[in-house]
């Protein structure tokens, strides 16, 4: 992966693995990536808190990676996913994190 262009970072867009919908974006650097696939659950890294963090540590929410696919520069990932706990991804409640319109 090519984490030089965001200073370590690399977006990881999130996808719900069967209704194809689009839940949120966050970033990791290479511990992240790592405990992603070590462990099967999405992990991120925090820019505000400078750590990791494993979403739904806390809610149950979490996000089970079904496939982890790299875009064709190495500069992104896609997670697809199958959300654990009542389903919200985001963090107000919300099952995506796309839910306003612009």
């Amino acid at each position: 992966m090519d984490y030089s262009k965001l200073n370590g970072l690399i977006p990881a867009v999130v996808q719900d693995a069967e209704s194809g919908e689009v839940l949120m974006v966050g970033f990791m650097d290479e511990a992240a990536l790592a405990e992603t696939r070590r462990t099967g659950f999405a992990t991120f890294f925090s820019r505000t808190r400078q750590a990791l963090w494993t979403k739904g540590a806390t809610s149950g929410n979490r996000l089970e990676v079904r496939r982890l696919l790299v875009d064709c520069d190495d500069d992104t990932v896609l997670l697809q996913v199958r959300r654990l706990g009542d389903g919200n991804t985001c963090h107000t409640g919300q099952r995506s994190c796309f839910f306003r319109e612009l």
